[in-house]
This record gives C-alpha cells, structure tokens and sequence, in this order.
C-alpha cells in the first residue's frame, strides 16, 4: 500500500489532481486542511470503512481550494503581447548590450534591434530592452545567458564617475 519509503501522501495528492488538471478543473489542496480534521478522516476510512467524513473534507477542501485559485488566478497580469511576440531579440540585444561594456548602450541595441524587422513595433521594443536593463540583476542572468562577471562589468562601466 505504501510504494515509497517516503512522500506517499504528497504523491497521492498530486496523483489525485491529475483528473482535475486533465477536466481543466482547479488542483485541489489540502494547504488549510486541519491535520486532526485530516486524520480523523482518513482513519474512519481505514478503521470503519466510512468514507463520509473524507468525502466532506474532500468537499470542503476543495470549495476552499477552488476560491483560492481564482482569486490567485485574477491576480496574475495578463502577457504583454509584445514582450511574448519579441522575447528572442529582447533578450539578445540585453545580453549583447551587457557583453559590449565599452559601447553605449543605445548604439548596441539600435544595432541589434536594425537586424530585425520589427515594424511599427520597433520603439516599443527598444523601450522593452532599456526597461529589461534596468532592472537587471544576478537572479535572471540565466535567460539572458550571461555570467555575473559580466554584469558586475558593465555595471562597473555604467556608473557615472
């Protein structure tokens, strides 16, 4: 019954949210579920073979669990079409602007952006990378496939002296 020496619960909750995810239903969590309201109704299953109190806690889990999604849900801001149209020059114009340390950054995007048709879009996009610029730092260097070496260089090459 136990197939792991250990997870068997976490396992068998995600397990249990496969149906959902697959019906395009919220997840079910058990993040607010009392542990003795949990208890109590896993054991009336194994020592009583009654499965009312883990279906109401099922019920009840779930209710909750779907009224935290949606509200979680509608707080997440919509794409920016633009930035998902764009997102491959965005971030080669960043990483080239980073590795060229001594250029101007303006320089380095116009002509990394000039490569491209971007249309009507092509300000816009500037505006992506200058604002992808400033904010910056060692916790996204990955998507941009660069080294902290080479931000702390052009970091160093942009402060006014």
């Amino acid at each position: 019954m136990q197939p792991f020496a250990d997870v068997n619960k976490r396992t068998s909750r995600l397990a249990a949210n496969l149906p959902l995810i697959r019906a395009n239903l919220c997840p079910l969590t058990f993040l607010d579920v009392p542990e003795q309201a949990y208890s109590r109704a896993v054991l009336g299953v194994y020592e009583l073979t009654r499965i009312e109190l883990l279906r109401d806690l099922y019920v009840w889990a779930y209710e909750r669990s779907t009224q935290e999604y949606l509200a979680l849900k509608q707080g997440l801001a919509e794409p920016d079409p633009l930035r998902l149209a764009w997102r491959e020059v965005i971030k080669r114009s960043v990483r080239e602007v980073v590795r060229q340390p001594e250029r101007a950054p303006l320089d380095v995007i116009a002509e990394c952006l000039s490569q491209h048709d971007l249309g009507a879009d092509k300000d816009n996009v500037e505006a992506l990378v200058i604002e992808e610029l400033r904010w910056l730092h060692e916790g996204v260097l990955a998507r941009y496939g660069l080294r902290p070496s080479e931000l702390s260089e052009w970091q160093s090459r942009q402060r006014p002296a």
